[in-house]
């Protein structure tokens, strides 16, 4: 057993090395490129109704499949990209999810054009700053909160898909907008 896996971690952290190297490097870090926002965005909208680990394990996939999460090219795919993509076995191959990839890329796109940027927009809805939690066990972790909720219901008023509340929390957690590792993991003082 290595000094890695004995450190404490979030009960959820430790199943699978690459699910563990998640969590222990990237999970709850605050993010502010828009690229990046736009990637973890799209994963967790397709990750609903499956887990974490399965997303993970085809992210690589994702990103070739879907230009490098680039906003401004997947904003252009046609119907023979989502057919390409709809016979690409390296992704999950549903219609919905891939077809709200393209419309939340067009969307995210006229919110920069509003506001600057992703970041600027998605940040207000935690005052620009991280919300730091004090869990000290996995079930006392909500699944989504009035923050997320408020960022669902804008977002879908823009035209987004797949961004309902529990969606936009996993986003917010993985990309660092709330601190949701538990008081006995090595990752929450860090984060």
């Amino acid at each position: 057993m290595t000094s890695e896996t004995r450190k404490e971690r979030c009960g959820w952290g430790a199943a699978y090395s690459l699910v563990l190297e998640y969590h222990d490097k990237e999970w709850g870090v605050p993010a502010h490129d828009d690229r990046k926002l736009f990637e973890l965005l799209v994963l967790e909208g397709a990750q609903a109704g499956l887990n974490w680990r399965t997303v993970l394990m085809k992210r690589e996939n994702y990103r070739k499949a879907f230009a490098d999460f680039d906003p401004e090219k997947i904003a252009k795919f046609t119907k023979r990209d989502v057919t390409r993509l709809l016979r690409d076995p390296g992704i999950i191959r549903n219609r919905l999810k891939i077809m709200s990839a393209i419309t939340n890329a067009q969307k995210l796109l006229e919110i920069q054009k509003e506001f600057g940027s992703f970041d600027k927009y998605i940040w207000q809805f935690v005052g620009n700053k991280p919300i730091k939690n004090r869990y000290t066990r996995l079930s006392e972790i909500p699944n989504k909160t009035r923050e997320s909720d408020a960022m669902s219901e804008d977002l879908q008023e823009r035209g987004f898909r797949f961004v309902g509340s529990t969606i936009c929390y996993a986003f917010m957690q993985a990309v660092g907008m709330v601190n949701d590792h538990t008081t006995n993991c090595f990752r929450y003082n860090e984060v």
